[in-house]
């Protein structure tokens, strides 16, 4: 009679070793993966339920796909219960015995939140259930009901997202509050930076004299800076580009991005700003190894800009009310930069912009120096005299880049053209604003030395083309709002037919402008800018910028480096 008790006791200890190694497969490609193998723990995700939310439901038969975790032992096992430890060999082998022996197995019991299942008690029996291949078990349920229900399509980290989600409802009531809120996140540990952000937000009502309770703290918060950034994020598309990601997710990586880039620049970033550059990194993310290699090995010079029009879809997200808010301003700290100042300050000050100092260095031990200080403070002063925001950075790097780079967070980079475009190749290669009109996401107002105009009678020039249309957009733009003369140049030539002029007119007139002058020319174009301009004492030009790709630009110059040689008055080069 021993022999058959025998024969199933070893039958049982190699079906424990057969688990023991499926589970110490499954936990190493869990490492490989990235992916946790380890079952759910009940407290981590229903800790926050009280026992006054558990409901009986009796004996019945339940999916075992649908057992996600356990009460006490879920170090113990995988999420698919096999057995972790070699020393549970003989509980298991115990029970797996006695299953054999036709003792059969009593419930398991478990509490149910919402689809899923965690095991109170008869992990083993689950494990075995699990290696014998059945569907399902027989368990004394309980039912805990949880503020943000859990499905069974739900994997375990999603589970876990949830519960922490249940834990920030409970604190806050949002769901309350604002039924329609949805801030489920991947990012489980990030719920306390929100919490963090209500109670900032009520300090912030409190310095302003509105004292608020708790949940107005959360009802502000929710309705003036959550929801504001969260349409910014849909206006600017940035869903499509992380797939996996929630809305809450989204906010929770603008929230650290502004944070860094405020740190990093020295300046407030506006959100629509942050949300714009988050957008911008992850669409220009160089893809696979032709990506890389443009990345690596394109010389600056010859690196194109963003296409036509791209910095326009930044300024539709936002909400300040005029096209350009904050001004870059490069200041270098000659008697010209302060003259340059000067003539910006009153450009300024017909909409209240803000404007963003820039001070580069070429070395970290430059960064604070005498003259340094002098700098920065003559720019506020300058700016706060005349009642403007601004504020001022010193970077180190090289001029290029970090103006490139800083142009991101501002509507207009306005630099005082001191040294323009030459006219031999060489010179065009190594020249700074050539490298910058072909690559600055924004436009540029570039102010020759010793420039001091009103600025209000202004000269378009338009050929039709995309970066053309640009200028068109902003010269109406500004004859809409400052009071102003506009006169419109086009060249006729093989490129440009006489009717692109009858186009801008067309433009112009749909849009309320209709005292502009319309001037048509057939002469080389830099010719007939200039010669219009004097003609019609324009002391404000509006163009596109270089038409050429940046190779055939360094090889053949253009019509914009022969214009910021000889035009004395402030340009603004579109793109």
């Amino acid at each position: 009679m021993s022999i058959p008790g025998t024969v199933v006791y070893n039958s049982a200890v190699e079906d424990f070793k057969r688990a023991r190694r499926a589970a110490a497969m499954q936990q190493m490609m869990a490492r490989l993966t990235g992916k946790s193998a380890d079952l759910l723990a009940y407290d981590d995700v229903c800790r926050y339920v009280s026992a006054s939310d558990e409901v009986k439901q009796g004996v019945r038969e339940i999916p075992l796909d649908a057992i996600v975790g356990s009460v006490g032992r879920y170090q113990d096992f995988t999420r698919t219960f096999w057995p972790k430890n070699d020393s549970d060999e003989e509980r298991w082998v115990s029970v797996k015995t006695a299953v054999n022996d036709m003792a059969g197995m009593p419930p398991i019991d478990v509490y149910k939140v919402g689809d899923v299942y965690f095991v109170i008690d008869g992990n083993h029996r689950v494990s075995i259930a699990r290696q014998l291949g059945t569907d399902s078990i027989t368990a004394r349920v309980t039912e805990v009901n949880l503020r943000v229900p859990l499905s069974l399509d739900d994997d375990p980290d999603e589970i876990i997202c949830k519960a922490r989600y249940a834990e920030f409802l409970d604190q806050t009531n949002l769901d309350i509050l604002r039924p329609n809120a949805d801030l489920l996140m991947t990012f489980c540990g990030q719920y306390q930076l929100l919490l963090d952000q209500i109670e900032a937000h009520a300090v912030l009502l409190a310095e302003r004299g509105e004292p608020v309770d708790d949940e107005t703290a959360v009802c502000r918060w929710y309705d003036d800076v959550y929801l504001p950034v969260l349409r910014h994020i849909q206006a600017q598309g940035i869903m499509r580009l992380f797939p996996d990601r929630t809305r809450a997710d989204m906010y929770i990586l603008f929230s650290e991005r502004r944070a860094e880039l405020e740190a990093a620049l020295g300046w407030e970033i506006e959100p629509e700003t942050a949300v714009s550059l988050l957008a911008t990194e992850e669409s220009q993310r160089p893809r696979g190894l032709a990506g890389w290699l443009r990345q690596t090995l394109v010389p600056p010079e010859l690196i194109e800009g963003p296409p036509p029009g791209r910095w326009r879809e930044f300024q539709e997200t936002r909400e300040l009310g005029c096209l350009f808010a904050d001004y870059l301003v490069g200041i270098r700290g000659s008697e010209a930069d302060w003259q340059m100042l000067d003539q910006v300050v009153k450009l300024a000050l017909r909409d209240d912009d803000r404007l963003l100092g820039l001070h580069i260095v070429a070395r970290e031990d430059q960064r604070e120096t005498a003259k340094v200080d002098r700098i920065r403070e003559r720019f506020l002063r300058t700016c706060h005299e005349a009642g403007l925001q601004a504020e001022f950075a010193v970077e180190v790097g090289p001029v290029v880049e970090v103006i490139i780079k800083r142009a991101a967070f501002a509507d207009l980079v306005v630099l005082n053209l001191e040294h323009p475009p030459g006219p031999q190749a060489l010179a065009r290669l190594g020249n700074r604003f050539s490298q910058l009109v072909q690559r600055c996401p924004r436009p540029i107002l570039a102010i020759p030395n010793g420039a001091e105009t009103a600025m209000d009678r202004v000269l378009l020039a338009y050929d039709g083309s995309p970066k053309a249309e640009e200028a068109l957009f902003v010269a109406t733009y500004l004859a809409m709002r400052w009071p102003l003369s506009l006169t419109v140049v086009t060249v006729e030539t093989e490129y440009t037919a006489a009717d692109a002029l009858q186009r801008a007119e067309d433009y112009l007139t749909a849009h309320g402008i209709m005292n502009a002058t319309y001037v048509l020319h057939k002469m080389t174009i830099a010719k007939a800018v200039m010669q219009t301009a004097d003609e019609y004492d324009i002391n404000f030009l509006i163009m596109g910028g270089f038409g050429f790709r940046p190779m055939m630009h360094f090889m053949l110059g253009s019509t914009v480096d022969e214009i910021l040689r000889r035009f004395e008055h402030p340009i603004l080069i579109c793109r």
